[in-house]
């Protein structure tokens, strides 16, 4: 069985699985006599749960990985094309598994308190240029759009990764007369969003140069038709990288956009909304990388008008 597990690798050789696979293959030998699962049964739900971290930008820990809000995140967002039943089996396996991860009471089968996931820090403005430099450098035209457009729809409406994936050409559309940008989602968090100010221009213009007339070509990687989880890090995995410049990754582009519409004290209603979630619990994650108020603004506010 040793043999088996150290052999295992996913369908399609993924990007990211040299990067976390060592760590899979780890936690399944040490849970394998733990639990009433079969080997690759461990192995194919962790290692979908790991590719969707790497993606994600989280560190390649399994203690990470197998939180509850991570397994709960990958649950609702990282597998919008497998079916519900296996979505349950997914999380019954990763919640075993996490037990065995975090040890202690666990094992005794009562529910251990699970370490939080490691939120994604926004860029800073230097860190953006730099992406965005790093971005119109690629060799490649497709590399080039690939990147502007996954930043537009990072930091213009706060998309991540299994969101990304889906959209079509047909998703964004332009208010006449040079009004906003709107994109529709699509999957189990469908909504429409109004693209920020500064990224408007980029994703029309993403848009304008795929839109054919009768056709439903997807936005980002028009001509890649097997859609899988890994669409976005497979990609990534495909651009030139660039000396000091940091890694694009969907989960960072989400938290910049969100700490943008904090710090310009959009009503947390229209946040939600926007953000396509149902609780505040993963928007505050976000409040350590948000700008202290000063204490006379802060009491002017808390005060109120007449």
């Amino acid at each position: 069985m040793s043999q088996r597990i150290d052999s295992y690798g996913p369908s399609g050789s993924p990007a990211g699985w040299s990067r976390v696979g060592d760590e899979v293959r780890r936690v399944v030998r040490l849970a394998d006599p733990l639990l009433p699962y079969q080997a690759r049964e461990l192995l194919s739900a962790l290692a979908q749960l790991a590719l969707f971290c790497n993606g994600e930008g989280l560190p390649g820990k399994a203690e990470v990985w197998l939180s509850r809000e991570v397994i709960e995140r990958f649950i609702a967002v990282g597998c919008p094309n497998v079916r519900p039943s296996t979505r349950g089996n997914y999380r019954t396996r990763l919640l075993r598994l996490s037990e065995i991860v975090l040890g202690g009471q666990c094992r005794t089968g009562k529910p251990a308190k699970l370490s939080a996931s490691v939120p994604n820090s926004p860029y800073s403005p230097t860190e953006l240029a730099d992406l965005w430099g790093w971005g119109s450098g690629q060799p490649t035209e497709e590399l080039r759009w690939g990147c502007k457009t996954l930043m537009a729809l990072g930091l213009g409406a706060g998309l991540d990764s299994p969101e990304v994936i889906p959209l079509r050409v047909h998703d964004i559309r332009r208010v006449s007369g040079g009004g906003p940008v709107v994109v529709a989602t699509r999957g189990t968090r469908k909504r429409e969003i109004l693209c920020r100010r500064p990224w408007e221009g980029v994703l029309a213009s993403a848009a304008d140069r795929l839109d054919t007339a009768g056709t439903a070509q997807y936005l980002f990687r028009p001509n890649c038709y097997s859609r899988g989880t890994n669409t976005v890090t497979n990609f990534l995995a495909r651009t030139q990288p660039g000396p000091n410049v940091p890694r694009l990754v969907m989960g960072r582009l989400r938290s910049t956009w969100l700490a943008e519409l904090f710090e310009e004290r959009l009503p947390i209603t229209v946040i939600v909304a926007a953000a396509g979630v149902d609780t505040l619990h993963g928007l505050s994650r976000i409040l350590p990388f948000l700008r202290a108020v000063p204490a006379e603004e802060a009491a002017r506010l808390l005060r109120g008008s007449r």
